[in-house]
């Protein structure tokens, strides 16, 4: 049985479950505070902190994992980078008073103090700029920090900004872009059996964000205009053209399509003469 740790709560508990139940691993706990759930019978999913799956997978305790770039960095272990799920983007900044006088990594003197969350990549990341600074680990509210005296500037994580702008504070430098990640210990691939169960979990998931943001349209189009529909709907390899069974003028014409291009699209082929257009979602894509 593979063993994926998820995070049980925070900014990418909510995003690891939805995938998961989007590519039909739907979880089955016995209930809300539940340390670990059945994902179909063949998975077993556990419910960790994000920050320590890093240590699960690189132990052992897990075979594959969920979370943020940013804490398999800051880990340190050695774990492989499996696919980059996209949700929980978020930026790790470097930001200032806003009357510090502080305009970028430059003009931070010698001997200043950065509080953060993250120690490990703070430290790395101001040793490659050329800086020497004093770290101040904290386990959270970063943002505080400078204004108590507690340090000069923070090194923290930020999806809009908006946090630090209420805190009167401003960035001055990106640290590192994060999103969810779907982690595994490299010596899983010595077992033929649990990397081939990784290899399908991998593939499910991959088949979810490859159907997002692309939409599934039918048209009956003209036969004589199936040069304009491979223009119009050119899908992945070529849209599929199947026979009406009238036989008549018309021929049936199904493409994958990006969702921006859904108006454009159904403009086109209506100016073409096409009937009958649908378009649905899609729940997933393989190649």
């Amino acid at each position: 049985m593979i063993r994926i740790a998820i995070p049980n709560k925070g900014r990418l508990a909510d995003g690891a479950r939805q995938l998961l139940e989007r590519a039909g691993l739907e979880i089955e706990a016995r209930g809300e505070r539940a340390l670990q759930a059945s994902l179909g019978g063949e998975i077993l999913a556990l419910f960790v902190r994000a920050r320590d799956i890093p240590e699960f997978v690189a132990d052992g305790a897990a075979d594959l994992g969920i979370t943020g770039r940013d804490l398999v960095v800051e880990s340190g272990r050695r774990i492989e980078t499996l696919l980059d799920l996209g949700f929980g983007r978020c930026r790790m900044v470097v930001a200032v008073k806003d009357e510090g006088g502080i305009a970028s990594i430059e003009d931070v003197p010698d001997g200043s103090r950065v509080a953060t969350v993250f120690p490990g990549i703070a430290r790395a990341w101001f040793r490659d700029a050329g800086r020497t600074v004093a770290i101040v680990p904290v386990s959270g509210a970063a943002e505080i920090a400078p204004h108590l005296g507690v340090a000069d500037l923070i090194v923290d994580l930020v999806s809009t900004g908006s946090t630090l702008k209420v805190n009167g504070l401003r960035e001055i430098a990106t640290v590192l872009e994060s999103t969810a990640l779907l982690v595994t210990r490299p010596d899983l691939r010595l077992d033929p059996v649990m990397q081939r169960g990784a290899d399908e979990l991998t593939a499910a998931l991959e088949s979810v964000l490859r159907a997002h943001g692309r939409r599934y349209l039918m048209a009956n189009v003209p036969r004589a205009a199936l040069a304009q529909v491979r223009r119009i709907i050119p899908g992945i390899t070529g849209p599929t053209i199947v026979d009406v069974l009238d036989g008549g003028a018309f021929v049936a014409a199904h493409a994958v399509v990006e969702q921006r291009e859904v108006y454009r699209a159904i403009a086109e082929l209506r100016a073409i003469g096409a009937e009958g257009i649908l378009v649905t979602r899609i729940e997933r894509l393989m190649p």
